[in-house]
């Protein structure tokens, strides 16, 4: 195994302190904790807080700022933070208005964001909650019951982030951030496997000529495994399986993230992204926003997934707004 780190059980905490000191005007972190929260919380917005294990950067830390989150959680790598952590994180971005979850679908994170969410009701601080299961390759999955949530996390964070910032109340952010997981789905698929440092070795092995179709981040299986062929021919498998559980018309608008796992080169992701436009233009889709490169990863995983949504003007008016986050600087047209 080869890693620039120190110590693994310090990986987290060097992180962090890191991210901090790389972006003092995004970013502060709770004494003795593993929250990180944005520097200009507003006074008068809902907060929104999401998190998930380590080893999935830039989500979600590097998500925090004006028109995303306020707050994110940060578990030991591939592990869920504890309910105490998401507590105090709640707290932190809380100004009357209320708070909004978004929670990956893994059975921990689920768990113990819930927990969170009762202990902060007990002390009178209004929270709802989102769970986010986009991955459409498997259900019941190794840590799931239910369908995984993998990169389209992100655009949940950015719509449901735009919704808060714009100063919509909390039932409404809710409603949104619903509507956005309703309207989304996603696959990926993996070249080769990632290494949790505490574990010293690969997570599952592949042959040199194999792949892993439609594979989890954290390395869960897929649905099977096969031999590696062309970009096109995979981003055609992973297209169809995407349009199969959420079928495209002629006319509809969408947004497209192609997100890579860490070790994919942006060259190979542009090749995909290209390939999936074209099939959208075959049927009359017309592609809104795309966003190609690394959104939630992997440790070094080599892979990608596939990311649509479909868009109405609501959706499409919040992802246009402005975002300014240590992950994405400033996106949107407004």
């Amino acid at each position: 195994m080869k890693k620039l780190i120190n110590k693994p059980e310090n990986a987290l905490d060097e992180m962090l302190e890191g991210m901090t000191k790389a972006y003092p005007t995004y970013l502060r972190r709770l004494d003795q904790t593993d929250v990180l929260v944005r520097q200009d919380l507003s006074a008068d917005k809902v907060g929104v807080v999401s998190g998930g294990g380590s080893g999935h950067e830039p989500a979600h830390c590097g998500y925090i700022g004006k028109g995303m989150l306020d707050a994110a959680v940060a578990g030991a790598i591939f592990t869920s933070p504890t309910p105490d952590q998401i507590y105090e994180a709640i707290k932190a971005v809380d100004r009357g208005k209320g708070v909004l979850l978004v929670i990956k679908n893994y059975s921990g994170d689920v768990m113990n964001f819930d927990m969170a969410k009762e202990m902060a009701e007990m002390e009178g601080i209004q929270v709802a909650s989102v769970v986010v299961n986009d991955d459409v390759a498997v259900e019941n999955s190794t840590f799931t019951a239910g369908r995984r949530g993998i990169a389209g996390t992100v655009l949940v964070h950015k719509i449901a982030g735009a919704a808060a910032e714009r100063g919509w109340d909390l039932d409404k952010v809710k409603e949104t951030a619903e509507k956005v997981i309703a309207n989304e789905r996603s696959m990926g698929m993996a070249l080769s496997p990632c290494t949790v440092p505490a574990a010293g070795k690969p997570n599952f092995s592949l042959a040199e000529d194999e792949i892993e179709i439609g594979i989890g981040i954290h390395g869960e299986p897929g649905t099977h495994r096969e031999k590696l062929v062309s970009a096109d021919a995979i981003t055609q498998e992973l297209f169809d399986r995407i349009l199969a559980d959420y079928p495209l018309k002629s006319g509809d608008e969408v947004a497209v993230m192609v997100n890579g796992l860490a070790s994919t080169p942006l060259m190979e992701l542009y090749i995909i992204n290209k390939k999936v436009h074209e099939l959208l233009e075959g049927l009359g889709v017309t592609v809104h926003q795309t966003f190609v490169g690394e959104y939630m990863t992997a440790l070094e995983m080599a892979g990608m997934s596939i990311t649509i949504l479909k868009l109405d003007s609501d959706l499409k008016m919040l992802l246009d707004d402005t975002a300014d986050t240590p992950a994405l600087k400033v996106i949107g047209t407004k």
